[in-house]
């Protein structure tokens, strides 16, 4: 589609735009009626200054349409079945919807945040930034525990968490990016993927560097015994309202806050750092996760613990990563050089 200037009668000058339309095509005119020096007039004296008429002409068939050619992408979106996973995972929110109909005590409140706060930085001290990204160093029983605190947040197992994230770096807004909202949309990219019945599996080849400890292996396989075990320690110390709200509300609101990271961090925010893929730092998501907001800085250097990179920017699970360093437990930090603040070094290794 374009403009192009085309001339008709003596001091008359026309423009015009094609569309194609099944097989036809949608004309616009605009005609010019110009005075004697070959100037447009502008006065409704001299002469009618626009006239703008349609030609709309229909064949069928559309021989001139050509053929849609057939999608690119590697990732399909296949039909949603409902599995044992998915039903918990739709289960669960009707459960936190429940939960606004029963008053909560002073001790379901705090189970609900506290076991938030907790769970959260498995998932983002544990899943992402140790075992997909192996951005600090540890021992081998408090690589288990961040296992178990990560596998507590109904996220499925390190070894899968790990595996198709390490994935979606390697492909990050590509054809093969199982959840990239510039390829897939934002829903398959917030939740879509997940309960899609195709990614219930992972591949080792991937986290072969994990998948040499069996305890790993095995909690990644069973990996509904950590949250079942604390639904039930939940119940047991609040009754339903610790259930409901320490439990099934606090795992809602973890599950989202994870997820838009995947989706909300890809399409608002500011970019620092320019990283071939659409990743966005955001202030606020940075809140809600512990500093997992500082998406774009992540992805400008992925095997760094510490993703806000200045010190204005909040990360609460690098310094609790720092925390643990002084007591011993963790050893080994990797933090961004000169060059990469600069923006004069990135990376796409995963550490």
């Amino acid at each position: 589609m374009g403009w192009k200037r085309q001339h008709g009668a003596p001091g008359l000058g026309r423009k015009s735009v094609t569309l194609p339309i099944l097989g036809g095509r949608l004309m616009m005119l605009d005609l010019e009626e110009k005075d004697s020096g070959g100037k447009v007039c502008h006065s409704r004296t001299f002469c009618r200054r626009r006239l703008i008429f349609f030609d709309f002409a229909v064949s069928w068939p559309p021989a001139s349409v050509p053929p849609t050619p057939p999608p690119t992408a590697s990732v399909t979106h296949p039909a949603y079945k409902p599995t044992p996973g998915s039903l918990l995972f739709f289960g669960i929110h009707v459960l936190a919807i429940l939960a606004f109909f029963v008053k909560p005590d002073p001790l379901a409140l705090i189970l609900c945040a506290g076991l938030f706060l907790v769970r959260k930085f498995g998932i983002t001290g544990g899943y992402h930034r140790y075992f997909s990204h192996r951005s600090f160093k540890t021992s081998r029983w408090f690589q288990f525990v961040l296992a178990w605190l990560g596998g507590m947040a109904a996220q499925k197992g390190a070894l899968w968490w790990a595996a198709h994230h390490r994935h979606h770096h390697q492909h990050s807004d590509q054809p093969d990016d199982i959840h990239s909202v510039k390829q897939q949309g934002f829903y398959w990219a917030h939740v879509g993927w997940i309960l899609a019945p195709d990614y219930e599996d992972y591949d080792s080849k991937r986290v072969k560097d994990l998948t040499k400890y069996p305890e790993l292996v095995w909690i990644n396989k069973y990996h509904f015994i950590p949250p079942m075990v604390l639904a039930l320690t939940c119940y047991l110390v609040a009754g339903l309202p610790g259930f409901l709200w320490g439990f099934c509300l606090s795992t809602v609101i973890l599950y989202h806050t994870t997820f838009a990271i995947n989706s909300f961090c890809h399409l608002l925010g500011k970019r620092r750092y320019e990283t071939g893929e659409s990743s966005r730092n955001s202030f606020i998501l940075a809140i809600l996760t512990l500093g997992e907001g500082w998406h774009n800085n992540h992805h400008y250097y992925p095997h760094c613990a510490r993703q806000g990179f200045f010190w204005w920017e909040f990360d609460p699970t690098y310094y609790v990563l720092r925390l643990l360093r002084l007591v011993g437990i963790v050893h080994s930090i990797k933090e961004p050089s000169k060059r990469v603040l600069e923006g004069k070094e990135a990376t796409a290794a995963l550490g």
